[in-house]
């Protein structure tokens, strides 16, 4: 098997020009066989690794994938290209399970998602059914969470060693996008590929800012932050679920869309909120680290932490859900002291001590991140075993322009209430001694030394900075521990001396632009057609019932606001612009495209776009700019069924309905057609009692399984039609 097939796979069906990172190499390892360790950044192209050597080989790809939501969102984008996938989980019926089972046996079905439990438990003899087929391929997603070092781990991933022993001659592939030494031997061991191959692409997310600001009134803090950001979607994490509710109602009440999600919610309010934030109805999710994990959605604009995470994997992991589409896209750490000695409370494994001081070293690294006064991207990058030769010019610590000033004498008296407090005590007390605090915590003996209450004229959060600035310069040393304390270094008795003098950090003002990366960043995009086929995006996406990004991305969108295609062959050098994607949205995207240039007397700006590669030349439905609508109408009036053109043209039944549903408001298509005369008024009650919101869910739920979207939609037309 070629890679010049893989190649072509990636630009037909997936719409890209070339592969990203380490994609080609592992693509290569894969279709040779080999097993392979992946360890790729969120957002990195990991899933392309798998997806293409599935449609390459004969049989079937077993995707392992921990949770349930990631499934479907797998699989309603590898059927948005036109690939036969499918997922077996607790969540179906019995019959659902079984027509993916008769898909799977018949060969249509190329890949398969199952929960890890399935596998390591056997459920269902599961096993046994899948000696029975031809397994090309096994896939394990979030590898990580086989390792009780890392961050997310899951005991049922320890089981996944039994695959190698049962099927010897199937290759394995390994994925993760956070991985340290120790959790990388775990997946190598326990997954009993000891020899495979090891890919390991850059960390690097260019495209997101880390900012941290002090834990001090930060929900007014957050408030502005968000007041910036009314359009864009967002994920806060917080610590415990009580905070993530409050937060949620409190975020409401102030006009923000926002929902709560956390593992004490029920499942169906779960899947209800998480479904709203993936369509783009509810802009904010407020929630425990029980949300995110390998979720797809590629516009998410911002990350904040209200709470500190346990360690760098999490916080790299959960800051890394933002901007997966590429586009400039923010995280932000609310970091407090106050937070590190709360989890420490915590971090202790009973009855195993190395873990433990494994776990509170985690902890204290992810202090030092939260303290850094240096590049946080070098930092974090640095902690994955990889270098990076300069500043990143894309933090908080790169664009904050810093005024320091002489600040010996406060050095003196810090280093000073060190030395004569005997280095026992962390940074609250000893900020506390200086500024004379007559607080029932600081010792009778303390309160006599000539030290006590001679920094009371300086702020107590300044005294915090002042000491966070003596240990990044090294004149102070912090020890490791749950109560760790501070202590003199082997440069204090200079500056104590006074042959040293100390610089200190006077202001801090952030640099009014930040760098950051977008992939079109030298042709500037037209605001408002990218806001006009955002529009017509979230139609078709109502229409079908998936998502707005399964549809385009954003940045499939910017390159088409950018570059202003007006033919099909243009059309196709939109990166994430495939075969399949053409076929069942191209014609109405460039419609939206030609009008605008139109009324605004605008012409194409493709010669902008280098031409990486030339496209393989194919003949297909649509290539003429033929409207996909009016192919399904078409079909349907020559006495096809909707079911027979879904099939006949592979696409969803849905689609086909929505096709359709565009003729009734020409007049073309009739209501009844589609909609059992009976049901109609229902749904028109439905529609009128859900007001003015353009969401589909709640008028769904309100109907019950016995009417479908596509009915919902349908007599929206309809109505509009007769308004």
């Amino acid at each position: 098997m070629s890679i010049e097939k893989a190649r072509e796979i990636l630009k037909h069906r997936f719409g890209y020009d070339s592969f990203r990172l380490e994609q080609e190499a592992v693509i290569e390892a894969v279709l040779a066989k080999k097993d392979c360790v992946v360890l790729m950044p969120t957002g990195g192209g990991k899933s392309l690794c798998y997806q293409i050597p599935a449609i390459m080989f004969d049989g079937l790809t077993v995707v392992v994938s921990p949770l349930i939501a990631l499934m479907k969102d797998q699989v309603d984008a590898l059927r948005a290209n036109g690939i036969n996938a499918g997922f077996i989980n607790s969540a179906q019926t019995a019959s659902e399970q079984a027509t993916i089972i008769r898909s799977v046996r018949s060969g249509q079905t190329k890949l398969l998602y199952v929960a890890p439990e399935r596998l390591a438990s056997g459920i269902d003899r599961f096993l046994d059914f899948l000696k029975e087929i031809k397994v090309s391929l096994f896939a394990i997603d979030e590898a990580h969470c086989i390792s009780s070092w890392g961050h997310d781990f899951r005991p049922d991933y320890m089981q996944l060693g039994v695959l190698k022993r049962e099927f010897p001659g199937v290759p394995m592939i390994a994925l993760t996008a956070t991985a340290d030494t120790l959790v990388r031997k775990d997946i190598f061991e326990r997954l009993n590929i000891t020899h495979a191959d090891l890919f390991i692409s850059s960390f690097n997310r260019p495209n997101i800012f880390y900012g941290v600001e002090p834990k001090r009134k930060s929900y007014d803090q957050l408030l502005n932050y968000l007041g910036n950001r009314k359009d864009e979607s967002g994920i806060i994490y917080c610590l415990s679920r009580a905070s993530v509710d409050s937060l949620a109602d409190d975020l409401r009440e102030e006009g923000f869309r926002a929902f709560p999600y956390h593992a004490g919610l029920d499942k169906q309010t779960r899947d209800k909120h998480q479904e709203s934030f993936l369509k783009d109805e509810t802009k904010i999710i407020v929630a425990t680290i029980a949300f995110g994990m390998g979720i797809d959605k590629s516009n998410v604009r911002f990350v904040v932490h209200m709470d500190l995470p346990k360690n760098i994997e999490s916080y790299y992991q959960e800051t890394g859900r933002a901007g997966r589409d590429g586009l400039p896209s923010e995280a932000l750490l609310f970091f407090s002291w106050g937070d590190i000695q709360k989890l420490k409370r915590f971090a202790a494994v009973e009855g195993n001590a190395e873990q433990s001081r494994v776990m509170l070293k985690k902890l204290d690294q992810m202090g030092q991140f939260g303290d850094l006064r240096s590049c946080r991207r070098r930092f974090l990058l640095k902690y994955f075993s990889e270098n990076l030769s300069e500043n990143c010019g894309n933090c908080d610590n790169c664009t904050t322009a810093v005024e320091t000033f002489d600040g010996t004498i406060i050095a003196q008296k810090a280093l000073s209430a060190v030395a004569r407090t005997g280095q026992r005590f962390g940074i609250s007390y000893l900020v506390d001694f200086l500024r004379g605090s007559e607080s029932m915590k600081i010792r009778d003996e303390h309160k006599n030394l000539k030290t006590y209450g001679v920094g009371a004229d300086i702020s107590k959060d300044n005294w915090f900075d002042y000491f966070k600035d003596l240990l990044a310069q090294g004149f102070l040393v912090q020890n490791e521990g749950q109560f760790p304390t501070i202590a003199l270094s082997d440069t204090s008795t200079d500056v104590l001396s006074g042959k040293t003098a100390v610089q200190l950090t006077k202001a801090r003002s952030k640099a009014s632009e930040r760098v950051a990366t977008e992939p079109v960043a030298a042709h500037p995009h037209i605001p408002e057609l990218f806001d006009a086929l955002r529009q017509l995006r979230a139609t078709m996406a109502r229409g079908e019932n998936v998502p707005p990004y399964v549809v385009f991305s954003d940045v499939t969108l910017i390159e088409m606001a950018t570059f202003l295609p007006q033919t099909s062959d243009e059309m196709l050098r939109m990166s994430g612009v495939g075969d399949v994607k053409f076929d069942k949205y191209g014609a109405d995207f460039l419609n939206e495209i030609r009008n605008y240039c139109s009324r605004n007397k605008l012409e194409t700006r493709i010669d902008l776009k280098s031409r990486r590669r030339e496209p393989k030349p194919k003949t297909r439905r649509g290539q003429n700019g033929r409207d996909t609508y009016q192919t399904s109408l078409d079909m349907f009036r020559s006495g096809m069924s909707i079911t027979e053109i879904s099939k006949e043209r592979e696409i969803g039944i849905s689609t086909v309905e929505n096709h359709l549903t565009k003729f009734i408001t020409t007049g073309e298509f009739s209501l009844d057609d589609l909609v059992p005369a009976e049901k109609v008024p229902s749904i028109r009650a439905a529609i009128v009692a859900n007001g003015d919101s353009q969401a589909l869910s709640p008028i769904k739920e309100r109907l019950g399984d016995a009417y479908s979207y596509g009915e919902i939609r349908a007599v929206i037309a309809w109505l509009d039609t007769i308004a």
